[in-house]
């Protein structure tokens, strides 16, 4: 956080520095110095002060933008990046970061993926300490457990869950017949699913998830946790529901490419859902009242 505030202060400063040096520049201009009377001189001075006010704020805006959005990836990216030693590592995306364009750009996922994702594994198998306990074990009484699990445990199956079920645009498919049943009976539709799942996404205060699930009378429904969360958490916000389809709406996931539109991030989201993927996951796990191993 320091680092990233001393980065734009130093931004920042240089700005006023140029813009002061093009100010100074101008009162001895030959322009002025032609002025004859002092009152000219003054009413001239007066003025270039405040157009150079209005210079130097815009030169300060400018430069300050990409410091800013600089700075905020940097304090929103969790620490460490290197994963350390333990039951858990690393999954490789299953494309090419920048097979997902023009919806989710390569800079994201570079660093959604081997910074984000890898933090949480990291912190997750520190935290265990050489426990030997499955992943899906670790939902389940992670918000008892504490924060390190809460939040790690629940970061690193969320993300996993996440980048498995995304594909390149040209190979995203269609649901299952069982899937798609399942939408149609739970919502009327999929156009009626997206438009709630939309909703739940866009309305979740901060970060956190959208989910698409299987309820305990075996309907699809649809929720969102905060933070690092999800519906396998014993105690977790929401409907209860075994959840096969997440959304992240954290800004590390968007940002970049979206900066505060997130209800465009979540429209682009549609284009690379790997619906194969989503309806093994359904038929697999969740309809079948199992939370989803996607390791």
């Amino acid at each position: 956080f320091s680092q990233a505030c001393g980065m734009l202060r130093t931004i920042l400063v240089t700005a006023a520095v140029l813009a002061h040096a093009s100010s100074c520049a101008a009162f001895s201009s030959p322009l002025l110095t032609g002025l004859r009377t002092g009152s000219q001189r003054r009413e001239a001075l007066s003025l270039r002060m405040a157009e150079d006010k209005s210079v130097m704020n815009r030169r300060e805006a400018m430069l300050a933008a990409p410091a800013f959005v600089a700075g905020a990836a940097l304090v929103a990216a969790p620490a460490p990046s290197k994963a350390a030693d333990g039951p858990f590592s690393l999954p490789k995306l299953p494309y090419a970061y920048d097979a997902l364009e023009p919806y989710i750009d390569k800079a994201t996922m570079e660093f959604h993926h081997d910074k984000h994702f890898n933090a949480y594994l990291t912190n997750l198998n520190k935290a265990l300490d050489g426990k030997d306990k499955s992943l899906i074990d670790i939902q389940k009484s992670a918000i008892k457990d504490g924060a390190a699990f809460r939040n790690n445990g629940g970061g690193f199956y969320n993300h996993g869950m996440f980048f498995s079920h995304l594909a390149p645009p040209s190979q995203t498919g269609k649901p299952s017949p069982a899937l798609a049943k399942a939408i149609d009976d739970s919502f009327g539709s999929m156009d009626k699913m997206k438009e709630a799942f939309n909703a739940a996404a866009a309305k979740r205060f901060g970060s956190g998830w959208a989910w698409l699930g299987v309820g305990p009378d075996g309907k699809l429904v649809i929720g969102s946790t905060p933070n690092q969360d999800n519906p396998l958490m014993e105690g977790a916000e929401g409907p209860k529901m075994m959840p096969f389809l997440g959304l992240d709406v954290w800004e590390h996931a968007y940002y970049l490419k979206y900066q505060n539109r997130r209800p465009e991030y979540i429209t682009a989201f549609w284009s690379v859902v790997n619906w194969a993927k989503v309806s093994e996951y359904y038929e697999n796990f969740a309809a079948k009242g199992q939370p989803v191993a996607w390791q």
